[in-house]
C-alpha cells in the first residue's frame, strides 16, 4: 500500500493570517523595531510574496534581523508570548478538525511552509504536527542564526525539492506516496501539481481560478457557516 501524506501549507491555509508578517508586527509592538520603517518594508515584502516576486533571501535577512540582535533567550521568550497573544487565538476549530481527520485516518502529517523554522516550528507543534518542512536558517559558530538560508528554501519550486529530500531520507520516492496538499497560494502550484489530491484552501484569486479550471476542490476553511 502507498503511504498517505497530508501536507499543509501554513499561512492563510491552517491559520487565517501570515505568521511571518504577524511576527514582524509583533516585534514592532514589543519595541524591537522602528514602527514606521519596519511596517513599510514588511508590507512591501508581503506584497511581493502575493505577487510571486519575493526574493526569499532578502526577506529572510530582513525578517530575522530583530531576532538575531536580541539573541536566543529573548527570542524564545518573545515567541512564546507571540504564540499566546497572536497565534493561539487565531487557530480555529475547523483547522484543528481538518488536521485531526487526517491524523485519525493514519496519514503522515507534514507542515510545508515558506516561512522560516524559527517562526513556524512552535505553530506546527501546536497542531500536534512534528514534521516541519520550512525555510531552514543557517547558524554561525555560536549556534545562533546568521540571517542566511541553509539549503534549499521551501518556497515555490523549492517545496517540491524539499519534499523530495524528505522522501529520499526515508527511503521513499514520489511513486511510493499518495499526497493530499492543502494550500491557499498560486506560489505553491509546483507542489500542488505533484500531489494526487491538491486542495485549494482559502485560495487567493489566482489559485481559485486555476482550481476551477482544473477541477480541483476548493475548501473555505475559515468561512462562517
Amino acid at each position: 500500500m502507498m503511504k498517505k501524506l497530508a501536507l499543509f501549507d501554513l499561512d492563510h491555509t491552517l491559520i487565517p493570517l501570515d505568521s511571518d508578517h504577524a511576527w514582524g508586527e509583533f516585534t514592532t509592538r514589543i519595541g524591537w523595531t522602528d514602527a514606521g520603517e519596519f511596517k513599510r518594508r514588511n508590507d512591501a515584502f508581503y506584497a511581493q510574496y502575493q505577487a510571486g516576486t519575493l526574493d526569499i533571501h532578502d526577506y529572510i535577512r530582513f525578517t530575522t534581523g530583530p531576532v538575531r540582535q536580541r539573541g536566543p533567550g529573548a527570542a524564545a521568550q518573545a515567541h512564546a508570548r507571540f504564540m499566546r497573544e497572536v497565534i493561539g487565538p487565531a487557530i480555529t476549530p475547523q483547522a484543528r478538525a481538518l488536521v485531526d481527520r487526517h491524523r485519525q485516518a493514519g496519514d503522515q502529517l507534514i507542515v510545508v511552509t515558506a516561512t522560516n523554522e524559527f517562526v513556524t516550528r512552535p505553530i506546527a507543534a501546536s497542531f500536534g504536527i512534528d514534521e516541519l518542512i520550512a525555510v531552514n536558517l543557517a547558524r554561525g559558530d555560536g549556534g545562533w542564526i546568521t540571517g542566511e538560508i541553509a539549503g534549499t528554501p521551501s518556497f515555490r519550486e523549492g517545496k517540491v525539492t524539499r519534499v523530495g529530500q524528505w522522501l529520499k531520507g526515508r527511503g521513499l520516492d514520489w511513486a511510493d506516496v499518495d499526497i493530499t496538499f492543502y494550500s491557499d497560494s498560486l506560489n505553491d502550484l509546483p507542489l500542488l501539481e505533484k500531489a494526487q489530491h491538491p486542495v485549494a484552501t482559502n485560495p487567493d484569486e489566482r489559485l481559485r481560478a486555476t482550481a476551477v479550471q482544473r477541477g480541483w476542490p476548493v475548501l473555505e476553511l475559515f468561512k462562517a457557516n
